[in-house]
């Protein structure tokens, strides 16, 4: 993939940033991320572990219970809101494109 030639320049300038691509298709990623969180909200964030078999215990014991009573995950957004956003955002983007060659080059893509 070709990058226009700031953004090639911003990425050369600042290599702790990486981009990484996501399929279309991995869609599910979304949904791993989301039990992770879970994980890390309700069983990990405010535990204390004094070894990695502690933390491998709990992991896994979140596991068995998740696995016991599971729950679907329902989504909660409407169409609306969703489409409401991504104009929002696509208004952003334009208008930093738009504007991209007055901002500060460190800001510029």
């Amino acid at each position: 993939m070709v990058w226009p030639t700031a953004a090639s320049r911003w990425l050369a300038q600042h290599p702790r940033f990486h981009l990484h691509f996501t399929p279309t298709s991995a869609w599910w990623l979304n949904l791993v991320e989301r039990w992770f969180r879970e994980l890390t909200d309700k069983r990990i964030r405010r535990g204390v572990f004094t070894s990695v078999p502690e933390l491998i215990a709990t992991i896994n014991e979140f596991i068995t219970i998740n696995n016991e009573h599971p729950k679907p995950f329902v989504w909660t957004a409407s169409v609306e809101k969703i489409l409401a956003k991504i104009s929002r955002c696509k208004a952003i983007l334009e208008t930093l494109q738009q504007f991209g060659t007055r901002m500060a080059p460190e800001f510029r893509v």
